[in-house]
């Protein structure tokens, strides 16, 4: 029997995302071993993605392989992020990642702060 993390990938990455991640790790003075990505309470919506790089794999992390990019996972934020796309867009204005999430039920006016209601554990299994 397979294990759950065979059966799904909590987050996926564009071309865009991937390609830029890349890039940023390519600059990097020191060794990275991937991508942590996560959730925080705060903002005028209730919560906002973190992400910063990992100099290791912390032992309780989801780890996601995509488009050559290691993305781990914080746990706490598996649910919340369950099924979330992450891309990197470029506009006149700004330039940045942002997360296609279907557990986001809305968005402050900023566009730092989310809510975001955690999938069911069900779709894990």
């Amino acid at each position: 029997m397979s294990s759950p993390k065979s059966r799904f990938k909590v987050v996926s990455l564009t071309d865009a995302a991937a390609d830029r991640v890349r890039e940023i790790i390519g600059q990097a003075d020191k060794p990275i071993a991937g991508l942590r990505v996560g959730v925080k309470n705060g903002g005028c919506a209730g919560m906002s993605y973190t992400m910063e790089f990992a100099d290791a794999v912390g032992p309780h992390d989801e780890v996601v392989e995509d488009k050559g990019v290691r993305v781990l996972i914080d746990p706490k934020a598996i649910l919340f992020l369950l099924g979330t796309q992450m891309d990197f867009q470029v506009s006149k204005l700004s330039s940045g990642f942002v997360f296609n999430n279907p557990n986001q039920t809305s968005a402050c006016g900023c566009g730092e702060s989310v809510a975001i209601e955690p999938a069911s554990a069900e779709l894990m299994g």
